[in-house]
């Protein structure tokens, strides 16, 4: 991600350019995989608790759960988002995915992804720096948090609301990006669990990449 001085009337763009190569390179990674491929799960491992499928459905949701509900009157205080089905896409009660019923398919799944990854990109064309950098909303903090707090270089602070965090919108930005790539580490070692060549060389930024993550492999 760009490190160096950007300007507050800089478009989003300008801080967050590998999301102009964040589909292709989740694409090329689930490109051919069969259905059993894409379903295994394992009880070896916490991540395999997850299939593939699962784990590119949540990241696909989880884009249209930020920007829609989180950060939606915000960005789209007018409800021009243009998207459609956002209950079923961003609250479906799928523990943090894609409604089953409506986006199993991979092709369903993928489409969804791609699409919420570019309303990302649509946000980053149309708000500058200084407007990602100013608006904030108060969002949960996990224990996880403690660690992925440690990836962010800026945008995130404590609450002196217990479980609470402030987030600036440059950081929810930051998170999503983070969170792609972590749960596509995710996929990578669901293949490798399997014997399968693994293809997309992964940017080492993210949450996976923070000391005390878990990063075990098969």
């Amino acid at each position: 991600m760009t490190r160096g001085p950007i300007s507050d009337d800089s478009p989003g763009t300008a801080l967050f350019p590998e999301y102009a190569t964040l589909y292709p390179l989740i694409a090329s990674e689930v490109e051919g995989l069969t259905e059993g491929q894409l379903d295994f799960t394992s009880d070896r491992w916490g991540w395999a608790e997850w299939s593939i499928r699962v784990q590119l459905s949540h990241m696909a949701s989880l884009i249209y759960r930020w920007l829609l509900l989180r950060w939606g009157d915000t960005l789209f205080p007018d409800d021009d988002h243009g998207v459609e089905d956002v209950q079923g896409l961003a609250n479906s009660g799928f523990d943090r995915r894609l409604d089953d019923n409506r986006y199993w398919e991979l092709p369903v799944i993928m489409e969804k992804l791609e699409q919420g990854i570019g309303l990302a990109r649509r946000v980053l064309a149309q708000r500058n720096v200084g407007f990602l950098r100013s608006h904030t909303l108060v969002h949960d903090q996990s224990p996880q948090w403690e660690l992925m707090i440690k990836a962010h270089p800026r945008g995130i602070e404590l609450s002196d609301q217990p479980g609470k965090g402030v987030m600036r919108l440059e950081a929810s930005m930051r998170h999503i990006y983070f969170e792609e790539i972590t749960h596509l580490f995710n996929i990578q070692r669901l293949k490798r669990a399997q014997g399968l060549r693994t293809v997309a060389e992964l940017p080492r930024v993210g949450y996976w990449t923070v000391e005390g993550w878990d990063v075990s492999e098969p």
